[in-house]
């Protein structure tokens, strides 16, 4: 069972910059797909952005894509997301989390996240306007 480690949330001012990390131990991801996902206060968790196990391929949803940029690295067990141009309606819980499949497409997590049981504790990203 892999475990999860959300960090580099904070408070910043809208417009500011946040990178958040995402540390994996336990097993393994280097073969598989990582994405990134949020809740805010009263609303169901969303998928953000995935990256394919080597990091040749990205997904992102419409309202992110071109603030956001996620990337990882193997040798670190490590996922991280680029937040840039924060809004207020940015402000949430921000998770990560693996696809078991290995080698899967970039945008498998979008859809399969629904049904995961384990989620870390998250990270919480507080955008002021």
């Amino acid at each position: 069972q892999v475990q999860l480690v959300e960090s580099g949330g904070g408070l910043v001012q809208a417009g500011g910059s946040l990178r958040l990390s995402c540390s994996a131990s336990g097993r393994t991801i280097s073969n598989n797909a990582m994405g990134w996902f949020r809740r805010a206060p009263g609303k169901e968790r969303e998928f953000l952005a995935s990256i394919t196990w080597n990091g040749d391929k990205t997904y992102y949803i419409d309202l992110v894509k071109d603030r956001f940029t996620i990337s990882r690295d193997n040798d670190k067990n490590t996922l991280y997301l680029q937040m840039d141009s924060l809004k207020p309606e940015d402000t949430a819980v921000y998770y990560c989390n693996v696809d078991s499949l290995r080698f899967g497409p970039p945008d498998r997590l979008s859809y399969i996240y629904t049904s995961f049981d384990y989620w870390g504790q998250g990270t919480q990203v507080t955008v002021s306007s």
